[in-house]
């Protein structure tokens, strides 16, 4: 069996960046920093951010087995979880506070707007984008909900940090789904995929 550890597949991301569009905005093919219409949401914690991924699977059983005879994949939900520092950035508030983001656009230079009573479905598609060196890792939701938010905590020794977990969902008629894509940065991982022939 070949050795295919390769110390320059290690990945540390040295930067985080999050970018949000409307909902089912395409995914940009090229790793630059999106254009237009993909907004940067700003400054993250070093923590970056955290992805998660839940699946749930559901037995069936039969007699004169002890094991069961199938599984079934029921549920698969991935979320990731990120602390902004700007905790005035415009897109960022009106996510945290639930509001259209045309509720943060200031007349002089006060935004002012009521906080729902009841939760809106507000959703759009964001980018998840880690680097290190030339090696890139990003996740595209094209139709994310913010549906956890962290307590809001105004503090005179530090920023004020703002914590939001994201929900993926497919995209309209799941014609755009979740994904994931790998820049290498030049590295050669063809030992990982042998010839078939």
């Amino acid at each position: 069996m070949a050795d295919t550890r390769n110390a320059d597949l290690t990945f540390g991301a040295t930067d985080y960046l999050v970018y949000a569009a409307a909902v089912n905005t395409a995914m940009p093919v090229a790793f630059a920093d999106p254009a237009t219409p993909w907004i940067n949401l700003g400054w993250i914690t070093t923590e970056g951010g955290l992805f998660k991924r839940e699946d749930e699977t559901k037995d069936v059983e039969a007699a004169g087995s002890l094991e069961p005879i199938r599984t079934l994949m029921t549920k698969s939900v991935k979320s990731a979880q990120v602390t902004f520092l700007e905790g005035l950035n415009p897109f960022v508030r009106a996510l945290y506070d639930n509001v259209p983001i045309e509720s943060l656009e200031p007349t002089t230079d006060v935004a002012s707007y009521d906080l729902p009573d009841k939760p809106a479905d507000l959703r759009y598609a964001f980018i998840f984008d880690t680097m290190d060196g030339a090696k890139r890792m990003r996740l595209y939701m094209p139709n994310g909900l913010v549906t956890e938010r962290g307590d809001e905590q105004p503090q005179t020794a530090d920023v004020m940090p703002v914590q939001m977990t994201f929900k993926f969902f497919k995209g309209v008629a799941n014609s755009a789904a979740v994904k994931r894509s790998i820049k290498y940065g030049g590295i050669d991982v063809s030992e990982f995929f042998p010839d078939a022939g």
